[in-house]
């Protein structure tokens, strides 16, 4: 299927929007020619071309003053075009265990699953500090897949991530959410927040670290809520 799609998609600078937009929450056709050294009107062609395509669609930001700006972002078939380690054979397998050996089996298999994924993070991430540790472990996730990366605000910290490999398991099964911030306390060796924002049918997650974590915005301006925020 990965391949299908990129096969569809074409040129190499369509998968270099693709991959800005996947770690954001929208940019302007303007935000992207300067980020990607691009023309406007190669932006645009892109753009457009995509959105045909059913990979990008759009939305209007408000500005103080003037029209709203139109922004493209990436839309849920996109998901398909990234890294997934879970797939329907992963939910069939979970599913027959309940079955099998009751409502709780497939719960305790993944919370097995998630202290051994525990085990093998303590045993790579680097630091003394949580913030050292986080950075650390940002570089990880990041090699795996989840495109991980470090944002601060004041004195807050936190690893975001634009990607979840496994999240029809996580829509699947709702524990993982719990099991995945439990994970990131337990390496980061520090209280941990957990955000889960939905833009367009793509997910974002985020993990504030320490006492004082930052609020965490919407591509339509408004604040999330812990766990899930879903248009």
């Amino acid at each position: 299927m990965i391949q299908k799609l990129i096969a569809e998609i074409g040129k190499s600078q369509r998968l270099g929007i693709l991959n800005l937009l996947k770690r954001t929450q929208g940019l302007s056709v303007n935000e992207m020619a300067a980020k990607l050294d691009m023309s406007y009107m190669g932006v645009k062609q892109h753009c457009v071309e995509l959105a045909h395509g059913g990979y990008l669609d759009t939305w209007r930001r408000p500005k103080p003053v003037g029209r709203p700006e139109m922004l493209y972002r990436l839309t849920r078939r996109a998901h398909e075009l990234f890294p997934v380690t879970s797939n329907e054979l992963t939910l069939q397998l979970l599913e027959s265990a309940k079955t099998l050996y009751g409502p709780a089996a497939a719960e305790k298999l993944l919370f097995l699953v998630f202290q051994e994924k525990t085990k093998g993070y303590l045993a790579r991430v680097k630091g003394s500090t949580p913030e050292d540790r986080a950075k650390s472990f940002a570089r990880i996730r990041e090699v795996e897949g989840h495109m991980a990366q470090i944002e601060t605000n004041g004195a807050s910290l936190g690893i975001v991530e634009h990607h979840s490999p496994i999240l029809d398991l996580l829509q699947a099964f709702p524990i993982v959410a719990r099991l995945e911030e439990e994970m990131f306390q337990k390496v980061l060796e520090t209280r941990v927040r957990r955000e889960e924002t939905s833009v367009s049918g793509l997910y974002s997650f985020a993990y504030w670290i320490g006492a004082g974590a930052c609020s965490y915005y919407s591509a339509d301006g408004t604040k999330g809520t812990p766990a899930k925020t879903r248009q």
